[in-house]
């Protein structure tokens, strides 16, 4: 299934996607699609319908994350060699974890907000792991049996508040507007192997990212049971796994950087796609 939730913010309403792309509404059956709607019993419930049966969601809606109330958005770094030597640091030898705020979560199309007096914002696609059962120190051979499925993320960063502001990475990660995600969430069976995804993002229509999640270093099921070693796992919790060569910082002969104007487009197989226009900051 291809879960979404569409709405204006705040107001989301729960749907799914027929064979024929169209969104179908849900709202009969739940009130929103949360952690408890990952249960397994009701992700089971839920594939047994029709989706014909469903209400028709006319036009074009904006779509929001498409689960509600996430608890923990964790991120991995550096989770493909090419990507890693472009940013001239290390190949890992165990994940490289960090958090991205809450609070930058958005849409899959909403507008990317630079931070004020930002010069270095930056772009990556990523494969999206969605937690869907509690899971604390499982082994790798069983760790995607607690994945209820996969969306589309693009990491938004601000490099300079990243890596020369000095501290942990996360202040250059967890900016407002800085965690697009969607438009779906699709669920596990749907997808099948997650390490064979082709994965692209173009810049201003320019091809700037281009890769497949079977180049990772650390898989899904290492990243899933590593992580559950340090903190416990919970429904609706997301885990962005890393992004392939290609980010603007790695550009040569000379990085490039977001600006005002700029439209990112990006998308992963089978997950769907994303689109995002770049303005200045304003407060809210």
């Amino acid at each position: 299934m291809k879960l979404l939730r569409y709405g204006q913010k705040g107001e989301e309403k729960p749907g799914l996607v027929d064979a024929e792309g169209r969104i179908r509404d849900l709202c009969a059956h739940l009130t929103d699609i949360s952690p408890a709607t990952l249960a397994p019993p009701v992700l089971a419930e839920l594939s047994r319908l029709d989706p014909l049966s469903l209400p028709l969601v006319e036009g074009t809606p904006r779509l929001g994350v498409p689960i509600a109330s996430v608890g923990k958005f964790i991120a991995i770094g550096l989770n493909y060699v090419d990507h890693a030597i472009e940013a001239d640091l290390p190949i890992p030898k165990e994940p490289v974890v960090f958090t991205k705020a809450i609070s930058s979560l958005s849409g899959p199309n909403d507008t990317v907000m630079l931070p004020k007096e930002s010069a270095k914002g930056d772009w990556e696609v990523e494969l999206g792991i969605v937690i869907g059962t509690r899971a604390s120190y499982v082994e790798e051979e069983g760790a995607l049996a607690h994945v209820a499925g996969y969306c589309l993320v693009n990491d938004v960063s601000e490099r300079e508040y990243q890596l020369e502001r000095g501290g942990t990475w996360d202040k250059g990660k967890g900016c407002d507007t800085f965690g697009p995600v969607g438009p779906w969430l699709v669920t596990r069976d749907e997808v099948g192997d997650p390490q064979n995804l082709d994965i692209w993002l173009d810049v201003n229509g320019v091809r700037m990212q281009a890769g497949n999640t079977r180049t990772m270093i650390f898989s899904c099921a290492e990243i899933v049971s590593y992580l559950s070693r340090f903190m416990t796992l919970m429904p609706g919790d997301i885990i962005t796994t890393g992004t392939p060569p290609g980010v603007g910082m790695g550009k040569k002969p000379s990085p490039i950087y977001l600006r005002p104007g700029d439209v990112m487009s990006l998308g992963i197989e089978r997950l769907g796609s994303q689109r995002q226009d770049v303005v200045a900051w304003t407060r809210a």
